[in-house]
């Protein structure tokens, strides 16, 4: 809290109030929406596509169901959700108009327009019924939000009984020399990428500095398990650059 009594959170390195951040990081996804994917590929070499797969790998979409994809940006992930689920539905959802747009232009939206659905909406505050999806996914976008806590508490509001929770998220490396080199990385050369390809440097510092300061594993899974998930595991990719956070609703 600070002398008025306001809460305060933070934006990258910046204290900022709590009740600014969301349109500051809408200020970000907003400026980088029509370059997102194409960083995406230059800053990881592609890996990111990995990372994905992996995930997709491990929670193994099932025909019929019904998934909710948080932050979904530009729909990497549902679509690749439907590609492997016959007969299911995703509902992608995230608070900047102009990522979703993006979405919507690419090849595969229109090929699966029948059973997916764009959504702008507030990862605290989803405006959906309790239990109401059998899959909940957010990837690259849970340490952007004001109040952690409560958005996994409105993910485990909105799954099923049985349902299920998975987080792709930038974690921290296991070997704390490797940690030392990829932050150079990031901090040196991702931000000035962002400059050449999106014409937006700042946005791509807020970026890095956003991944810093998001929990490490253990803090994160003790986060997942007090919202309520039960069976709530961790798995590691690329020594820890990312990390997938599985959980169910029991």
């Amino acid at each position: 809290m600070n002398d008025d009594g306001a809460s305060r959170t933070h934006f990258g390195n910046r204290e900022v109030p709590e009740a600014d951040k969301a349109g500051l990081v809408h200020g970000v996804f907003t400026s980088v929406a029509s370059r997102y994917d194409l960083m995406n590929d230059v800053m990881s070499a592609g890996v990111h596509r990995l990372w994905k797969d992996a995930m997709l790998d491990w929670l193994a979409p099932r025909p019929g169901q019904r998934l909710l994809d948080v932050a979904g940006g530009t729909g990497d992930v549902a679509f690749r959700f439907l590609r492997r689920a016959p007969e299911a539905e995703a509902v992608v959802l995230d608070m900047t108009a102009s990522m979703l747009e993006e979405g919507r232009r690419r090849a595969e939206a229109e090929a699966m327009a029948d059973r997916l659905t764009w959504i702008v909406g507030d990862a605290m505050e989803l405006p959906f019924a309790d239990a109401s999806f059998d899959v909940y996914t957010i990837s690259f976008g849970i340490r952007n939000v004001t109040r952690i806590e409560v958005a996994l508490s409105e993910a485990f509001r909105v799954l099923r009984p049985g349902g299920r929770l998975m987080v792709l998220e930038f974690s921290t490396m296991t070997n704390p020399a490797l940690q030392w080199v990829y932050d150079r990385y990031s901090f040196n050369v991702i931000p000035a990428m962002g400059q050449t390809i999106a014409g937006d440097r700042d946005s791509y510092q807020y970026l890095v500095e956003s991944i810093r300061k998001f929990p490490d594993q253990d803090r994160f899974a003790a986060m997942i398990r007090a919202a309520g998930f039960d069976m709530v595991k961790v798995r590691n990719l690329s020594m820890g650059i990312a990390a997938l956070h599985s959980g169910w609703k029991l």
